[in-house]
């Protein structure tokens, strides 16, 4: 058995299926997880710390160091999920380790830095300046005009973006935490997530998809969709535009999950990026629907091995759908519509639904959500037919909390 390899892992469900990535005979593989993550840690490793919090650097750093007085320096450091980048890059750096280190990965975290990036390559941005304090946006709406989008330079899955409509508005960003934000220009056009593979040189497998409802809409209530396009015309703008985006961030190898705006009056116009398979569903549509999986390339990015990922013979249409808690987590599920009453739904084929007494975590990101839907099908409007279906008709009541009944699909946007 070879040296260590260091896996730090959040997920409870199988978004990465590490055994098959990495060979727990061959080297000794060992993890540093969360409590819930323990459920995802194959039976095969070497060893599996848990920590109480995974985005405290000092906890992680100390369970990194009681594997390494064990086991001996790694030999490579992973981290798969977005919220362990940063600390991924940190300890590699620390322990002088191959791969991305901070100076490389702040491009993919920092939403200021990569936009920044892009414009100067010569890509569609929105206007957007730095929002160290209050007086920043405002300046920054005056010039450009209401209404504005505030959010993290380093948030992840909707945390914390603010649309402000008007100077009335201000007022809400003295009772946020600090952290280092963007303010951008509000574009009320529909949003695309494009994921795959950058090899380095052009564009390896990738798939584009449109958000039904915006993102940061989830966050106060709605439910969060997405349907893969087949629009041939809109797939071959879109990516021209990916193979630029990516290519002017970096010329290695990367897997990307890119946000974009596009319409019929908007030319694909860049939102962010995320060094990163895509959340939500879209790693199990991957694997599931188009028999790819692209965590792979993700591991293998990380272990310094050229990524090498063959595109179906013929791709399907892929669709995810997630339903918020209607009461702030941590709660207690009372009513949740049993699945089989959507058998009858076509396109729908897996689902993550809680029971009638189920405690749901607080915990942020997309995997511990009220409830979870998986679409295949022929084409965009088959499957997208059957994620409005599925938001019309499922229903879901937790306590505590002031309000419950029927999830609603909110605003398109916000």
């Amino acid at each position: 058995m070879t040296g260590q390899i260091i896996v730090l892992n959040r997920w409870r469900d199988r978004y990465a299926r590490y055994a098959d990535y990495l060979d727990h005979d061959a080297h000794r593989v060992s993890y540093v997880t969360t409590a819930l993550g323990r459920d995802s840690v194959p039976a095969g490793a070497t060893a599996a710390v848990v920590v109480r919090d995974i985005e405290d650097l000092e906890q992680v750093r100390g369970a990194v160091r009681g594997l390494i007085d064990r086991w001996g320096h790694p030999e490579r450091l992973v981290a798969l999920n977005e919220g362990d980048l940063i600390t991924a890059a940190r300890l590699r750096a620390e322990l002088g380790l191959p791969g991305q280190h901070p100076s490389a990965v702040a491009r993919f975290r920092d939403k200021l830095v990569m936009t920044r990036l892009v414009a100067d390559a010569g890509v569609r941005t929105l206007a957007f300046a730095d929002a160290p304090d209050v007086d920043a946006v405002r300046v920054f709406a005056e010039s450009h005009g209401w209404p504005v989008v505030v959010k993290p330079r380093r948030g992840t899955a909707s945390r914390g973006i603010q649309v402000l409509n008007s100077a009335a508005d201000l007022s809400r960003l003295a009772d946020l935490p600090p952290e280092p934000r963007l303010v951008q220009r509000f574009c009320p056009a529909p949003i695309y997530h494009i994921d795959g593979l950058w090899t380095g040189a052009e564009l390896g497998p990738w798939r584009a998809s449109r958000y039904v409802n915006a993102p940061a809409a989830f966050t106060s209530g709605a439910v969060l969709g997405s349907v893969e396009v087949d629009d041939p015309l809109l797939l071959a703008e879109l990516g021209r535009f990916t193979a630029a985006v990516a290519g002017a961030l970096s010329d290695q190898p990367w897997v990307f999950h890119m946000e974009a705006f596009a319409d019929a009056d908007v030319a694909p116009t860049f939102l962010e990026v995320g060094y990163r398979v895509g959340g939500a569903e879209i790693p199990f549509l991957w694997r599931e629907v188009h028999g790819v999986d692209l965590m792979t390339a993700a591991v293998d990015v990380q272990l310094g091995r050229t990524p090498v990922l063959s595109p179906p013979a013929t791709w399907r249409t892929g669709g995810w759908l997630l339903v918020p808690t209607p009461v702030p987590a941590p709660c207690e599920v009372v009513v949740a519509t049993d699945p089989s009453a959507l058998a009858d739904i076509e396109c729908l084929y897996a689902s993550r639904v809680p029971r009638p007494g189920q405690a749901i975590p607080r915990i942020g990101g997309y995997e511990h959500v009220g409830a979870r839907f998986r679409f295949g099908g022929a084409d965009t409007a088959t499957v997208e037919k059957a994620l409005l279906d599925v938001a019309a008709r499922f229903r879901l009541e937790c306590r505590p909390g002031s309000f419950g009944g029927r999830v609603r699909l909110g605003s398109p946007y916000p």
